[in-house]
Formats: structure tokens, sequence, C-alpha cells
């Protein structure tokens, strides 16, 4: 496999990866609790998922084509709380990652040195891949901490649970060698 082809297989995993552990805080939440901001300068966790999805459908819809920026997307009204049930959250959640995972999987390896624009500033496919890379994921480690806080002390750790790293890298160093991509082994455990 070359570096290019390797790399979309590596970068989708690292995306299915981020999305499983937004829908494995998510399930753990009751359904009011995705409503709930602290303050005024916080967002719920589901506008955080208005926000996600409105960047998703924006960037990725024909993102080869037109610009990143839709005209269409309103980015300030996702900071609005305008979604009301669990579903409605559920449902945005999943419009988002199935436009972008579809824009994702319809890459072909040669087309990641193409040229698209993000509000009329040019990026590789790779350097706008690379951009959601840090982006999508900043956005689900706030979903998960703040999922954390709310089920306060009754939260299945997403993570290597506290006080068992000793025994998890136990584990590791136990197997064999091998050369694949962690995400692999994580999705097994969270499942």
């Amino acid at each position: 496999m070359n570096a290019t082809a390797s790399y979309l297989e590596s970068v989708k995993k690292q995306f299915l990866y981020y999305k499983m552990l937004g829908e494995k805080a998510i399930e753990q939440l009751e359904p009011e609790q995705l409503f709930v901001s602290t303050n005024e300068d916080t967002n719920s966790i589901a506008v955080i998922v208005q926000h996600l999805s409105g960047n998703m459908l924006s960037r990725w819809t024909d993102f080869l084509t037109t610009d990143g920026e839709k005209e269409t997307r309103n980015r300030d009204a996702e900071f609005e709380n305008d979604l009301q049930t669990k579903d409605q959250v559920l449902n945005n959640w999943n419009a988002g990652w199935e436009c972008f995972l579809g824009a994702l999987d319809s890459l072909q390896p040669e087309q990641l040195s193409e040229i698209i624009y993000i509000r009329n500033e040019g990026h590789t496919v790779i350097e706008a891949i690379n951009r959601q890379l840090a982006h999508y994921p900043y956005h689900v480690g706030q979903i998960v901490f703040y999922a954390k806080q709310l089920k306060n002390g009754e939260w299945n750790s997403l993570s290597i649970p506290k006080n068992n790293s000793n025994s998890y890298n136990a584990d590791k160093f136990a197997q064999e060698k091998s050369i694949k991509n962690f995400t692999e082994e994580e999705f097994r455990r969270l499942k």
C-alpha cells in the first residue's frame, strides 16, 4: 500500500474512533443532560453536536468543487439550541458524520494533493483533512469531558480507567509486537 492510501486508511480509522467516543459518551447520558449548559458561555452537548454537524455538512458537501464555507451555512445559528430531543441530537450527529465519512470514502489517493477552498483559502485535500482531524476530536473531547462531569461518578471510562495503566501496559507488552492501528483494539474494548 502506498503512503497516500495508507494515510487515507489511517485517518478514516481515527475519525471513526472519535465518532465512537462521542457516541459512547452521549449513550451514558439521560436525554435532558444533552441540553445542560452551566453558564452563558458554555455550549451544551446538543449545541456542540449541532456545530459539528453544521461544519461537516458545509465542509464536505461537494468539497472538491465548492468552497467549504457554504453560503447556506449559518455558523452563528449552530450555537443556538435548536434541538429539543435526544433523537434530534443523534439525527444531527449522524447527518454530519455520514456526509463527512462519505466524502472521505469517495477520495482516491491521487486526489490528496488537489486544492480545495475553505473561506476562499486554498488547502490541499490532506491539509483540509488534517484541519478537521484537529477540529472534530477537539469537540468530541468537549463532549466526553462534559458528559463525564454530568454523570458525576457513574461514568464508564472511554480510555484506560484510572489506576489501571500498569495492568493495561502489562497486557500490551505480553503480546507479540505487531503493526496495526491502535483503533482496532479500542473498537473491540469499547463495544
